[in-house]
């Protein structure tokens, strides 16, 4: 696979992981931000409420929660060499507002 960044994993592996699974979303059902910081990064709204069609680049809706990391982590995080709970704890992956129940659902996507 090419370079993994995390507009790839926004804009191509999640969508593909809710095709295949699209009771994720359903599980889910809420719209969340995503704010990469670093050069590379970005903003992205993921929009689990819709049947499809669920990544937009730029904030767009009001969230349920919106997720901060750099970009270098969320890599780390997606190809499982940094633990989500763990950066959560080191501050390196924020959530605002906290929603414990909303984040566990979040991994499934990440991971």
């Amino acid at each position: 696979m090419a370079d993994v960044t995390s507009k790839s994993i926004l804009e191509s592996t999640i969508p593909a992981l809710l095709t295949a699974k699209p009771e994720l979303a359903k599980d889910i059902n809420a719209i969340i931000h995503f704010v990469i910081t670093g050069d590379t990064g970005g903003t992205w709204t993921l929009d689990l409420t819709k049947p499809s069609g669920w990544v937009t680049s730029g904030a767009v809706g009001e969230p349920k929660m919106t997720v901060t990391v750099a970009d270098a982590d969320f890599v780390k995080i997606h190809n499982k060499q940094l633990n989500a709970q763990m950066a959560a704890m080191q501050g390196k992956l924020k959530f605002k507002p906290m929603d414990m129940g909303l984040a566990m659902k979040l991994g499934k996507l990440l991971t």
